[in-house]
C-alpha cells in the first residue's frame, strides 16, 4: 500500500541508547516506503531559524537595483540571485524568485577542473542594505551542514551500514553545502487570469545529491508529494520542522534502498501573498567517483517485496549519478546546472549549453511520447505508473 502521510521523526532520540533501536526502525520505514519525512529536534537554534526567515524575507523586499548586484549571471559559479522566471523544471518555467548561496569556497585556479568553478565565493548583498544577512546564513549553514552529516550517519544506520559508511563521498575542499532563498508569488501578483487553477512553483521532480531540509517559512500550503499511486499528498508547513526529501544520490549509491520522491510546489492561490521557503541541499565531494555501496541483502530484500508489493520496479536513477557517464561527480552537477540556468549558461559555458541542448531536444521528445502513450492508457482505462523526473 502506498503512503498518504508524511512520517514526522524526533531527532532527540538518537541521543539514548534506550530509544535510538525505535527511531532507526521509524527511519528505515521513512527511507524505503516514503522518501520524505519531516525532522523534529534537530539542534538547530530556533532564535537562528527565526532570524533566517526573518532576514530571507526582506532580502527580497529589496529594491531590483540592490538584488541584481548579486545577480546568478553575474559569475559562472550558479550562485546568486534569479529573478522570477529564469529556472527551468521539466522543459517548463518555474514561478519563483530566489537567490542560492552555498558554504564557503575560494576562487578556483586556473589548472582546476571546469566544475570547481561551483565552488566560489557568495554573491552576498550589500551589508548597508541588508544588515546582518551575511553573518546569519553563514551560521545557518554551518549548523545545517552538521546536522546533515550526523542524519546521514543515521540514514547509514538504518539501513544496517555503519555510520560513516557515506564519510567518502565527503571531503572538506570540494564538498559544497547550498541553500535557497525562494519566493513563490500568488497567483494574483503573477497576473495569472481568475480562474486558472495553479502555477508551476516548481515542476514535478527528484532531488539530486543526498539529502535536502527544506525550512518551509510561511504558513502556505504547496508542497506536495508524489506516492506511489499517483496521488500527490500534501506535505503543509509544521512549526518547528524541516522537510528531509532523499535525493537520487542516496537512491543510487545505496543500489535503490532509500527511494527518492517525486515531488512539487504549486504557487499560493490568489489573494493569499507569496509563499517562501529555505531548502538546504547537502553536498557530496566533487571529486569523488561514483560507486554504489554494499548494501546488506536482507535490506535490499525489504525493498524488493516492498516494490513487488505495488507492482512497481526502480526508477531510473538521475544521470548525475549514471554510472560510467562522468568521471566525477562534479562534471554531472555542473551540467545539471547548464540545463537548469542557460542564462548563465549563455554566457560563461556555451558549448556545454549547446550539448545540453542537444539532448534535451531528445528527451523532451521521449518524455511528450510517454505522456501521451499514458493518456491513451488512461482513457483506456489501463494503470499506469508516475514515470521517474529528473531533477533539476
Amino acid at each position: 500500500m502506498s503512503f498518504s502521510a508524511i512520517p514526522i521523526l524526533d531527532l532527540s532520540l538518537a541521543n539514548s541508547p534506550d530509544t535510538k533501536p525505535q527511531l532507526l526502525l521509524d527511519l528505515r520505514h521513512a527511507l524505503l516506503e516514503v522518501g520524505f519525512l519531516y525532522i523534529k529536534n534537530t539542534g538547530i537554534p530556533p532564535e537562528l531559524v527565526t532570524r533566517v526567515i526573518s532576514l530571507g524575507k526582506s532580502f527580497f523586499a529589496l529594491p531590483e537595483h540592490e538584488k541584481l548586484k548579486c545577480e546568478m549571471v553575474n559569475a559562472p559559479s550558479f550562485l546568486g540571485y534569479n529573478k522570477l522566471g529564469m529556472e527551468i523544471t521539466r522543459f517548463a518555467t518555474d514561478w519563483r524568485e530566489q537567490i542560492d548561496l552555498s558554504t564557503p569556497h575560494p576562487i578556483p585556479g586556473p589548472n582546476d577542473p571546469l566544475y570547481r568553478n561551483l565552488l566560489a565565493p557568495n554573491l552576498w548583498p550589500d551589508e548597508d542594505a541588508l544588515p546582518g544577512f551575511r553573518a546569519a546564513y553563514e551560521e545557518y549553514m554551518g549548523l545545517m551542514g552538521a546536522m546533515s552529516m550526523r542524519f546521514t550517519a543515521l540514514c547509514a544506520e538504518a539501513i544496517g551500514l555503519p555510520g560513516d559508511a557515506f564519510e567518502g563521498f565527503f571531503d572538506g575542499e570540494s564538498q559544497q553545502h547550498k541553500l535557497k532563498i525562494v519566493k513563490y508569488p500568488d497567483l494574483e501578483e503573477l497576473g495569472v487570469p481568475e480562474g486558472v487553477g495553479e502555477g508551476q512553483g516548481v515542476g514535478p521532480h527528484k532531488d539530486s545529491m543526498l539529502t535536502s531540509y527544506l525550512l518551509q517559512a510561511s504558513h502556505h500550503r504547496g508542497l506536495q508529494v508524489q506516492n506511489a499511486d499517483g496521488e500527490w499528498v500534501d506535505c503543509p508547513p509544521m512549526e518547528g520542522t524541516f522537510v528531509v526529501a532523499i535525493g537520487q544520490g542516496m537512491e543510487a549509491l545505496t543500489q535503490g534502498v532509500c527511494q527518492s520522491t517525486t515531488h512539487r510546489v504549486l504557487s499560493p492561490q490568489r489573494g493569499l501573498g507569496a509563499r517562501y521557503s529555505i531548502p538546504f541541499f547537502q553536498g557530496v565531494s566533487y571529486d569523488a567517483t561514483f560507486e554504489s555501496m554494499d548494501v546488506p541483502e536482507s535490506v535490499k530484500a525489504l525493498r524488493k517485496e516492498i516494490l513487488e508489493k505495488r507492482g512497481e520496479k526502480l526508477d531510473d536513477i538521475e544521470f548525475t549519478f549514471n554510472k560510467g557517464m562522468w568521471s566525477r561527480l562534479g562534471e554531472a552537477t555542473l551540467m545539471n546546472r547548464i540545463k537548469s540556468h542557460p542564462d548563465v549558461s549563455e554566457r560563461w559555458y556555451p558549448e556545454q549549453l549547446k550539448q545540453i541542448r542537444e539532448q534535451q531536444a531528445e528527451e523532451e521528445r521521449r518524455f511528450k511520447e510517454k505522456e501521451a502513450e499514458k493518456a491513451r492508457n488512461s482513457s483506456a482505462g489501463v494503470s499506469v505508473q508516475p514515470a521517474a523526473v529528473a531533477a533539476h
